[in-house]
């Protein structure tokens, strides 16, 4: 049975800092605790109601088989576990990965991410990427937390599916790429029209800031491309645009 204190500790990872510290997170839900069990994260333990035991008996079976610690604590206890409003009863804590910093051979789309400040576009971002068959996503230091509540349940697991790199110098990293072949792609309400540009196989899209766009040195080092504007509104969405320029990509280069 999990101790107070236990619960206390787990509790106290919805907050940013101690997170950082222990290099841990909460995964709310059952499809979220499923994705990070069936992936390479490791899983310390899960929580649950006994409501949600009882309705999902087949699936805590399941986790037991694993050898996986499961718990099973009353539902108040279980609230001050959760970020969301209607949690569905279960919760894992799940260990944050130690990014490689490799690419992958053969890899031909990648997405990069500069200072993107809201969570929700983030793993929604996550979730394109996924969609779409980018398995590798560069963040840079300025981006919304990867492990931040609202980020995990913008990714719908997609954040367990994808390569995520977080390198030191972020434009260094891309300035290597773009040595190792890799055309440097930046999506910007300046660049060439999507539909006529032809993508190079190897690229790495780039798509920055909600409310400042991509930096200068961004800029310096990259070709721009852009949807085009049919109506009146100011901009798009950066995780809209992003699905849209994948799209794009991928339409070439399906497989």
């Amino acid at each position: 049975m999990a101790t107070k204190a236990e619960l206390k500790y787990y509790a106290s990872l919805k907050l940013k800092k101690v997170r950082i510290s222990e290099k841990k997170f909460i995964a709310e839900g059952k499809k979220l605790v499923q994705e990070a069990i069936e992936s390479d994260y490791i899983c310390d333990i899960v929580f649950a109601t006994p409501l949600f035991e009882e309705s999902n008996s087949k699936f805590i079976t399941g986790l037991k088989s694993k050898t996986i610690r499961i718990e099973i604590i009353p539902n108040h206890e279980f609230l001050k576990l959760c970020d969301t409003q209607t949690p569905q009863g279960i919760a894992g804590i799940i260990r944050q990965k130690e990014t490689s910093g490799q690419i992958g051979q053969n890899v031909g789309l990648i997405a990069a991410l500069e200072d993107i400040s809201d969570p929700g576009n983030l793993g929604t971002i996550m979730r394109n990427c996924d969609w779409f068959g980018v398995s590798t996503l560069i963040l840079s230091n300025e981006c919304a937390e990867l492990y931040n509540p609202k980020s995990i349940r913008a990714s719908m697991g997609s954040l367990f599916h994808l390569n995520i790199i977080e390198p030191e110098d972020f434009n260094g990293f891309l300035s290597g790429l773009k040595n190792n072949g890799y055309e440097i792609l930046c999506a910007d309400l300046s660049g060439v029209n999507i539909f006529e540009f032809a993508f190079p196989e190897k690229s790495v899209v780039i798509f920055s800031n909600e409310a400042h766009g991509p930096s200068q040195d961004i800029i310096s080092i990259s070709k721009q491309i852009t949807i085009p504007k049919y109506g009146n509104a100011e901009s798009l969405n950066v995780a809209n645009a992003s699905a849209v320029i994948l799209s794009c990509y991928r339409n070439k280069y399906s497989n």
